[in-house]
């Protein structure tokens, strides 16, 4: 920031240009991870990921260069589900991020014990929100919000533009809960193409059972007499 004299948001936009920049640099180094399961933390500034074209040239460059299998996850705070407006300015961004990223992509509604926890001040169920249901019925709540009733059209257009694609939905997790965490691990793994070796497999109807898990009977309970996979047990450490 003092060497280019640039802010927070500006100085993140320079270093991903800056890696852009030496892409060599940064494939060789990932070169010398041979049969890992690689996370890459990303920082969360929405702009890298919704237009700005340094982060999708990069993941191309892994992609393409090095023959790797690549899926976004996109960790969305569950507090926006109490807020009509909120929630559908995420539903917004995550739609902007898939389209823009050109890649399999994951998107999980983190903190979700505590939604659970208050659950009373949501205006629908959690699959309501998980699943991405009709948002007609949070354009009448907007309607209703003297503060955001008097941009009806353009709440509507946007509300359309979501639907009409009708390509985001949400993954719960709850770090506390095992159920949730295998749930994202299965989900994330279905979306970049992984199969399961057959070591795996003797879990496969535990993960059966994960994959119908019902977001509506989730409780603030840790879940203690799963089996532990490699994933929660790394998660663990």
């Amino acid at each position: 920031m003092d060497y280019v004299n640039l802010g927070p948001n500006g100085s993140l936009i320079y270093c991903i240009e800056y890696l852009e920049k030496r892409l060599d640099w940064f494939l060789e180094k990932l070169r010398q991870f041979n049969n890992y399961y690689l996370l890459f933390d990303c920082p969360g500034q929405v702009e890298i990921y919704t237009h700005h074209n340094s982060m999708k040239n990069i993941m191309s460059a892994i992609t393409n260069k090095l023959d790797l299998r690549l899926c976004c996850v996109q960790l969305i705070d569950c507090h926006y589900c109490s807020d009509p407006g909120k929630y559908i300015s995420a539903l917004l961004m995550c739609t902007s991020t898939m389209y823009q990223m050109e890649l399999p992509h994951v998107n999980i509604l983190s903190k979700i014990d505590v939604a659970i926890k208050h659950k009373s001040k949501l205006l629908f169920n959690l699959d309501y929100y998980t699943d991405v249901l009709s948002l007609d019925h949070l354009l009448n709540a907007l309607q209703n919000d003297p503060l955001t009733a008097r941009y009806h059209r353009l709440n509507k257009a946007i509300v359309s533009l979501i639907e009409g694609q009708n390509i985001v939905s949400f993954v719960p997790l709850n770090v506390k809960d095992k159920r949730t965490i295998e749930l994202v691990r299965k989900t994330i793994d279905r979306a970049n193409g992984y199969i399961f070796s057959p070591e795996e497999n003797q879990n496969a109807e535990m993960l059966n059972s994960v994959m119908k898990l019902d977001i509506n009977d989730l409780t603030l309970d840790v879940l203690e007499d799963l089996p532990k996979t490699d994933s929660t047990e790394m998660m663990q450490n």
